[in-house]
């Protein structure tokens, strides 16, 4: 049995997702008190219309306790053999603040109380924060379209194979903030920086004229190497930790040229060895699978003539 369980910030789109999920054939169900969990999995394993894939939402509105014993709850389904999906939506609270004023809905815990919106959001997150700590994807939908949230859900949650660890290479923008989903970060703000020649301003990193820019030095060469260096003899121990997501960021200034050329590079290196690589460009707007390389094919041996 599957068992998906949405949770995050009230905003972040964790309606669309149990949609998505819905869509796809689950069974869905938005605001499950925590402490039901079991009694749902127990009552759908069952009888003769046994549900192989559920997905279900949990937020802030549960009571208390409830939120309290969720690690628990998770590892009680872990040993009775659930596969279990925790996943988290989150966005900058700046979002979320123009998000409501934008729709003028109440948030869920400002109904009965005096707490501003601002309190309660940061209220929000400071409770959901041990199933924060416990999700398997944290996805930040603060420039996430509709589209692109559904998208997301499709790609990486539905088709996730539970012995699988899902690597994402993600280029950024400093000045766009750091991704809140990011495992680890590399800074690639030192290398030499094609925007100051008006003729590459445009292009992205992606593109011949800046690959050609930044290979002329040396610096960038050993900056990808030591990057790879350092996934290739650390993945082992994230994928023995049982991980089944892992986000590796890697930041320019404005996420177009020297992160966008490093992560293309890096995700197609580690995409010749890793069954299920995923690369995004934040600012480009770009996210897709990356299928390894293939091998050229042998030049055919020379005819002698006789």
């Amino acid at each position: 049995m599957q068992l998906v369980i949405i949770s995050g910030r009230s905003g972040s789109g964790k309606s669309i997702a149990l949609q998505a999920l819905e869509d796809l054939g689950y069974y869905a169900i938005d605001n499950l008190p925590a402490m039901l969990l079991g009694s749902l999995v127990d009552e759908l394993r069952s009888g003769s219309s046994a549900q192989s894939s559920i997905a279900v939402s949990i937020d802030a509105r549960n009571l208390p306790y409830a939120l309290e014993r969720f690690p628990r709850l998770l590892e009680e389904l872990r040993e009775r053999q659930v596969d279990c999906q925790v996943i988290y939506l989150t966005t900058d609270a700046r979002i979320l603040l123009e998000r409501y004023s934008a729709t003028r809905r109440r948030h869920p815990l400002t109904r009965g109380s005096d707490m501003t919106l601002g309190e309660a959001i940061e209220t929000e997150d400071t409770t959901l924060s041990d199933i924060r700590n416990l999700a398997d994807l944290i996805i930040d939908t603060s420039r996430l379209s509709v589209h692109d949230l559904r998208g997301r859900i499709t790609d990486q949650v539905a088709s996730h194979r539970a012995d699988q660890l899902t690597l994402t290479v993600e280029s950024f923008g400093f000045k766009g903030g750091v991704p809140l989903d990011a495992d680890i970060v590399f800074d690639a703000r030192c290398l030499p920086n094609p925007y100051w020649d008006p003729r590459l301003r445009s292009a992205t990193g992606r593109e011949p004229s800046i690959v050609a820019f930044l290979e002329q030095y040396p610096l960038v060469g050993d900056m990808l190497n030591d990057i790879i260096a350092w996934i290739e003899r650390w993945l082992p121990a994230y994928r023995d930790s049982h991980r089944s997501y892992l986000t590796v960021a890697i930041g320019c200034t404005g996420g177009q040229h020297r992160s966008v050329y490093l992560a293309e590079r890096l995700a197609h290196h580690l995409a010749q060895d890793q069954p299920d690589v995923r690369l995004r460009h934040r600012e480009l707007g770009i996210h897709t699978p990356v299928t390894p390389t293939p091998e050229p094919a042998p030049e055919p041996p020379e005819c002698k003539e006789s």
